[in-house]
């Protein structure tokens, strides 16, 4: 049926899959032949999990009075292709201030509010996952 060739410890297994039915496998190694039964067939995900941890927040920033800021969220998984802003820089409602390539396109990401860009958590060529925060508008 097919057949493999395996290397452990440095000894060379001609193997040899002669039949195959339910999770019994009829095998020949090295002309010996076996029944192995096989247990449940692990997988394994080719696409790496992204797993961000998000930092605590500093003494300072918890004694800070709250204020209208509105979070700039990545809308997908993507990579910041191009920062339209700075920090400091006025904003309108509607004004491009990042583009982010998603799946060989580019997404503009918005001004949801008037204001000033107070913070940018990003950095072009960054990956970004959906949800995250990419900046504050205050």
């Amino acid at each position: 049926m097919k057949k493999f060739k395996f290397t452990i410890r440095g000894n060379e297994y001609e193997v040899h899959i002669n039949s195959f039915e339910d999770n019994i496998a009829e095998i020949d190694v090295n002309g010996s032949v076996y029944q192995v039964e096989l247990a449940e067939e692990v997988k394994t995900t080719k696409t790496p999990k992204l797993v961000r941890s998000t930092p605590a927040a500093t003494k300072v920033e918890k004694l800070k009075p709250a204020t209208s800021l509105s979070k700039v969220e990545a809308p997908l998984p993507g990579t910041i292709f191009k920062i339209k802003v700075k920090e400091g820089d006025p904003v309108k409602k509607g004004q491009v201030i990042m583009i982010l390539e998603a799946m060989k396109m580019e997404n503009n990401i918005l001004a949801e509010k008037d204001g000033i860009m107070n913070k940018i958590l990003v950095a072009e060529g960054n990956a970004v996952l959906q949800g995250d925060i990419l900046g504050e508008i205050e």
